[in-house]
């Protein structure tokens, strides 16, 4: 049975589920704060509010779902549930949240990504992910966090329109552990994508992606992963950094960039030299998957000393229009593992579906301005909004306790708000009695009036 199976929720006592205690909410709230309390504070002069509590406040609004910096200030400047449970001895104003985080550098939170990764490990957590060969399946894409024609800061990117028009946009690179048979991918730190990257798509992806990629080995040099992206990134200089940092891929791969690549593999099935191979879903008699690969081909005429592995394939449903994807792949490609390959390259949809859609229709709001600053601060909202997500992907994958609320309440949308609402009402010790009374049910407060008397 796969281990994702196994994952039912359990509607028992907390006290009855086998949670691993470092990946607890509340513990992992605290070590978020005391992550932030490691950051420089490079401002001059008496501070009011210390650096900590405003990027605790900062990812507490991500983490409660407000839509706006001014709705979390009015609901909980003054709120003790912010002391109590994520630690925050001081709540900024809207106003001075902008300000204080506008200079923090947002390379000073890779670390607290990292850390999250490094507690999965420690708690074997992370070990039902791996996908094959004992890798990882990592997903990589780019998405744009900000548009206007009429705000913009330095770090915006420019685009200008034959209309006359230009438009500031910003775009981030993100960056997901996934696996076909989860719902829940664990995000690593994201890469802005810079003016400097350059002036096309291609260009600010590739630049960012070289960038990331190194980041990432240094952060995690022993971490076994398989990239999977696009047909945008089945470029030479792309492949070469991916060997470089020692990571398997899968890439999509399309027969309009690369003629020689697919003449090739033309010329090789017209010889009888691919291997040709269907399989009958096992789950669905009605799909046929039919493959076709060829190792050692190179991969274009630029880079012919750069042998790859080419896959192509075909479901065949009953009924429906036939579906055709193509991959290039460092794995030397067999009848056993092509179909393993080909449902790796399909996740690759998994860094939109569960991370970029989820993000940005389930209650994170990241395509929202929470301010653009004039140096980090928009930078600074992606990481702490991306740091949330990946705290509740946690929750999601190890806390029986957690996924028993958000079976009980059916959707996401509703488990936030109904968290919300209890967070704003009663007085809370922990997150995890916030779970319990949302799980078992609690009794409502009367309603008492407070008259002005004077």
């Amino acid at each position: 049975m796969s281990p994702t199976k196994q994952l039912k929720p359990e509607f028992k006592r907390p006290s009855k589920l086998k949670v691993r205690k470092h990946l607890q909410m509340d513990a992992m709230l605290s070590s978020l704060h005391q992550g932030f309390s490691t950051i420089t504070d490079r401002r001059r002069g008496k501070v009011d509010i210390p650096l900590a509590d405003a990027l605790m406040s900062g990812f507490a609004m991500f983490s409660l779902k407000e839509a706006s910096l001014l709705a979390f200030d009015k609901r909980y400047r003054n709120d003790g549930n912010l002391a109590r449970v994520y630690g925050i001895t001081k709540v900024p104003s809207d106003t001075s949240m902008r300000e204080i985080l506008d200079s923090v550098d947002p390379r000073t939170l890779r670390p607290l990504f990292n850390d999250i990764l490094r507690q999965l490990q420690r708690g074997k957590a992370l070990e039902p992910m791996a996908y094959f060969e004992n890798c990882y399946l990592l997903s990589i894409d780019g998405t744009g966090s900000f548009s206007s024609e009429k705000l913009r800061s330095e770090s915006c990117l420019v685009k200008k329109h034959r209309s006359g028009k230009v438009s500031y946009y910003q775009q981030v690179l993100g960056a997901a552990i996934v696996h076909p048979d989860f719902k829940e991918v664990i995000p690593l730190a994201p890469e802005m994508i810079i003016r400097q990257d350059g002036s096309t798509k291609n260009d600010c992806e590739r630049n960012a992606a070289r960038r990331f990629l190194q980041k990432l080995r240094q952060d995690h040099p022993h971490l076994p992963l398989i990239v999977i992206e696009d047909g945008l990134s089945s470029n030479g200089p792309h492949i070469r950094d991916l060997q470089k940092h020692r990571m398997h891929y899968i890439l999509g791969a399309k027969q309009g960039d690369h003629p020689l690549l697919f003449h090739r593999m033309e010329e090789a099935a017209k010889n009888g030299e691919t291997t040709e191979h269907r399989i009958v879903d096992p789950k669905n008699p009605k799909v046929t998957h039919a493959f076709q690969f060829l190792n050692g081909v190179p991969l274009n005429q630029s880079n012919l000393d750069l042998p790859v592995n080419v896959i192509e394939y075909r479901q065949h449903t009953e009924g429906k229009k036939t579906l055709h994807f193509s991959w290039v792949t460092d794995f030397m490609v067999t009848k056993e593992n092509v179909f393993r390959l080909m449902r790796g390259g399909r996740a690759r949809w998994k860094i939109e579906n569960e991370t970029f859609n989820t993000l940005k229709n389930q209650g994170y709001h990241f395509e929202h301005n929470y301010g653009l600053g004039k140096k980090h601060l928009s930078e600074v909202f992606v990481m702490l909004m991306m740091l949330a997500f990946l705290v509740d992907q946690t929750q999601q994958l190890t806390s029986a306790l957690f996924r028993s609320v958000w079976k009980k309440f059916t959707t996401k949308r509703l488990l936030w708000e109904n968290m919300r609402n209890l967070f704003h009402v009663f007085e809370l010790e922990s997150m995890d009695m916030l779970y319990t009374a949302l799980l078992n049910g609690y009794q409502k407060p009367k309603l008492e009036i407070l008259y002005d008397d004077s």
